[in-house]
């Protein structure tokens, strides 16, 4: 049980002391009335035995259950705001703890995991949590608190008949504890289901273009289709397969009752117990099955919940990028023997270079030859699997990673831009920055303008990813970010590899203005726009095969004059 409240809690048990509390104090003042009720018929009873009637006492009694209604609503209230308040707050907050996590998790574990997978776990799990901490668990506890009380007073005052009415419960508990691996391999099953549906729908959304372009509409509507079915047929799967069970459970806990009233006839009948006891459990053992049935019915919902907290829980596990200390004030960077690998395939091996503070660097070689490989492992995306990356002398494996990230900016090839204003998307590059600094980052990089002619100029809202502009704009805003971030390094991943000739001169203009005086690392295809790198680094597959300046490498006859060459020898290429 504890492992269960822990998950469910995402390990704040304490959050459930409260709402327990007065969900008890509610169900206890709820059941008060019948005890009243009970005494009720025992005076009338009395009345008709003996013709004396006790005014007074059912005065007070009656004066007792009114009183009880208000104390109960009163209660009810308190645990009602306290029981959604901390169970929306929880969940929020673990979501919130979660994002967080997941940002300082090493790039190579979201790479590996399925998105739909990590956005099941954000959403759907924590919305499970979310019902389990708002409407089954400070019902299930309260409500088992005030059972548990009631029984030990029901046994007291007759233990055969308290023993009669928990028969069946014994039996219950048996199928419910037996239920459990089953609702386990059903709830794995809809999970995947429900993650495969959420991918399915995101790859078909997203490649709506791709789709309409080759007329693909039904072979990839009939995978999104099996998709919704294979999570329609999990779902019935859970509810055929474990309802019935909790009926059954339910029907033994229930089948006390009857009992009950059977040893109660023949114990009246024999003289070993008086009417107004017998009506004393029929009365308050009504309501003590009333919450012990809710959660039979609730206990697998409640299982089901647990696993969803063990799968955030397993999450949060998830060891975080080590490395506490800050990043030197020098900008040297160095490969130290180092090899690096995306699962068991290794794409870098055994590299060594020394990128000296203060120049460009540029790193040049075929498709997959790893180049961005060498990036990510910079800017500390990856840690190498061997060897050492080396920033101002010191292993990058020792700093925080958002401290190196301080001094680092990169501008990718694929930009992507959030949902938000222009100028909030720049100012992701300095978070206190003014208006003015965002409209000088703006100014060097070439997109004042054309942000000025839009709608509400800075404040003009960008749709998801940057789809409302186009890929020199998008570029352009992005290097406005990196300019405002003022970093001492830049990373360019192929910045301008996408482009038309002209956005390709207002980007390299901008990018001229970001790199001076700066570390640059930079990755081209286009071995012109590197010709006056201080190093280029011509890598294939994953060995540093060249280096020096681009007259040195043209002199070699090596791989990068052969790249040279076919490059210049494709410019006045054209179709027919």
């Amino acid at each position: 049980m504890k492992q269960l409240l822990n998950a469910i809690t995402c390990n704040e048990p304490k959050r459930l002391i409260k709402p327990v509390f007065w969900n008890a104090l509610a169900n206890l003042s709820n059941l008060l009335p019948f005890l009243c009720l009970a005494y009720i018929v025992s005076q009338i009873y009395e009345y008709f035995v003996s013709g004396t009637l006790n005014r007074t006492s059912l005065w007070v009694s009656w004066g007792v259950m009114l009183a009880c209604f208000v104390v109960t609503w009163i209660f009810e209230n308190i645990a009602c705001k306290l029981t959604y308040r901390d169970g929306f707050m929880a969940s929020a907050d673990g979501r919130i703890k979660l994002a967080e996590h997941i940002r300082r998790l090493p790039l190579g574990f979201l790479m590996s995991r399925n998105s739909g997978e990590i956005g099941n776990t954000v959403m759907n799990d924590f919305s499970r949590t979310e019902s389990a901490m708002t409407h089954i668990l400070p019902q299930i506890i309260s409500g088992a608190i005030m059972a548990v009380i009631a029984s030990v007073v029901l046994l007291i005052a007759d233990w055969r008949m308290g023993l009669a009415m928990f028969a069946g419960f014994p039996i219950a508990l048996l199928i419910m504890f037996g239920m459990r691996g089953l609702e386990r391999r059903l709830d794995t099953q809809l999970s995947q289901t429900r993650v495969n549906q959420a991918g399915k729908l995101q790859e078909y959304l997203y490649g709506m273009r791709i789709i309409k372009s080759y007329n693909m509409q039904g072979d990839n509507f009939e995978k999104l289709k099996k998709a919704c079915t294979d999570y329609r047929d999990a779902c019935i799967k859970v509810e055929g397969g474990i309802g019935p069970l909790n009926l059954v459970a339910a029907a033994f806990l229930r089948s006390g009752l009857s009992l009950m009233t059977v040893v109660g006839v023949f114990l009246v009948t024999g003289g070993t117990l008086t009417v107004p006891d017998f009506a004393l459990f029929l009365l308050v053992g009504t309501r003590v099955f009333d919450p012990l049935a809710v959660a039979i019915m609730n206990y697998s919902e409640l299982m089901m919940c647990g696993m969803s907290g063990e799968r955030i829980c397993t999450l949060l596990d998830e060891p975080e990028m080590a490395g506490s200390g800050d990043a030197p004030n020098e900008h040297e960077i160095r490969f130290d023997h180092v090899s690096f690998g995306y699962g068991e395939k290794e794409v870098l091996h055994d590299v060594s270079a020394r990128l000296e503070p203060g120049t460009m660097t540029a790193v040049v070689g075929p498709s997959g030859s790893g180049k961005s490989t060498m990036l990510r492992l910079i800017a500390r995306f990856y840690d190498p699997t061997s060897g050492k990356v080396l920033f101002g002398g010191a292993d990058e494996k020792d700093m925080e990673p958002e401290k190196l990230m301080k001094n680092i900016s990169m501008v990718f090839q694929d930009v992507y831009l959030f949902q938000d204003t222009v100028a909030n998307n720049i100012r992701y590059g300095k978070e206190d920055a003014t208006q003015e600094e965002i409209e000088n980052a703006a100014r060097l990089a070439n997109c004042y303008n054309f942000i000025m002619q839009m709608p509400e100029g800075f404040d003009t809202m960008i749709g998801e990813g940057g789809s409302t502009l186009s890929g020199g704009e998008k570029q352009r805003i992005s290097i406005a970010r990196a300019i405002l971030k003022n970093a001492p390094v830049v990373l360019l991943d192929e910045a301008t590899s996408s482009l038309d000739p002209e956005n390709e001169a207002e980007i390299q203009q901008a990018i001229s203005r970001l790199v001076q005086g700066r570390t640059v690392v930079v990755i081209a295809h286009r071995l012109k726009t590197v010709v006056g790198a201080d190093g280029i680094l011509v890598l294939d597959q994953g060995r540093i095969v060249e280096q020096g300046t681009h007259e040195q490498l043209l002199t070699q006859n090596g791989l990068y004059a052969k790249l040279w060459n076919l490059q210049t020898s494709t410019e006045g290429w054209k179709i027919n």
